[in-house]
């Protein structure tokens, strides 16, 4: 055995990038690890930065593949939007395994950097109000928080002009079944989407006869998972809020844990959980 190091260049990789793109290049790696800019001197402020910008990393390709599988369903490639769907809930899952890491701070480590966050809170991520948006929890309340950024409050509104992926997937679900959607109910495009008896009714026709109805019995089910996801990260963050600050308000002054507790109630796609006590 010889005592000379490896050296990969010698089986041909690449080790000048004087003139070529590197990895660090292609990723722009500089200016991401720089954008962590700790307020305070306390050593756990930089875990809760990483945590909370690779959150919204995840969240932008959450956004991704949700707007392409909209777009896949309107031209009715199922096969397409299922493979993003997929994808989406394991991008969820990520988040939840997320919060294991940001367990790790106790609320004393907190305590110490705290005061440097101001008024800033995850309550104001666009991007999660964005996530909401598409799926069909719409209140346009929740556009006042980002109204000092035209170009995010015109981003957020366009959505509320325009059918959420539920709405898309409710007009899909009658013109497979109807053969048109003249029957669909108007789409609830800037309020929460609330169930609807004949929306329902519809999907327990597909419960009822799966093998005839299989395309739509496997998007029913791939909602049901990602909301179910959905709400596991959810409840993570609940828990990991009360164990970190208790019953404090937050720090964009929410009422903290009360309000996430609220959320939890929340169901993005009502008539696929209700119609379960029907079957």
């Amino acid at each position: 055995m010889s005592g000379c190091p490896y050296n990969p260049e010698s089986d041909g990789a690449q080790m000048d990038f004087e003139d070529a793109m590197s990895y660090g290049d292609y990723l722009h790696l500089e200016p991401i690890l720089n954008a962590q800019v700790p307020l305070s001197a306390a050593h756990d402020e930089l875990l809760f930065i990483i945590q909370h910008q690779t959150s919204e990393l995840w969240m932008k390709l959450i956004l991704h593949e949700l707007n392409a599988a909209r777009e896949a369903l309107k031209e009715n490639d199922t096969a397409t939007m299922f493979k993003m769907l997929a994808r989406v809930s394991r991008i969820f899952e990520q988040l939840n395994n997320q919060w294991d890491v940001l367990r790790t701070m106790t609320p004393a480590d907190y305590t110490t950097f705290r005061e440097a966050l101001g008024p800033s809170s995850g309550f104001q991520s666009h991007q999660y109000r964005m996530i909401e948006y598409v799926l069909g929890n719409r209140n346009a309340n929740m556009i006042k928080p980002h109204a000092h950024v035209p170009a995010l409050q015109a981003a957020l509104e366009a959505e509320l002009a325009q059918p959420s992926f539920y709405g898309e997937v409710i007009r899909h679900l009658f013109r497979t079944l109807d053969g048109h959607d003249d029957n669909m109910p108007p789409p609830q495009l800037d309020s929460p989407h609330e169930a609807v008896a004949e929306i329902q009714a519809r999907w327990k026709i597909v419960y009822e006869d799966t093998r005839t109805h299989w395309a739509l019995y496997e998007l029913a089910e791939k909602l049901v998972d990602l909301e179910d996801y959905f709400r596991r990260w959810r409840f993570n963050h609940v828990t990991t809020v009360e164990r970190v600050i208790g019953f404090k308000r937050g720090t964009g002054g929410t009422a903290g844990v009360s309000y996430l507790r609220r959320m939890l109630d929340v169901e993005l796609f009502p008539e696929l959980w209700n119609l379960r006590g029907e079957l």
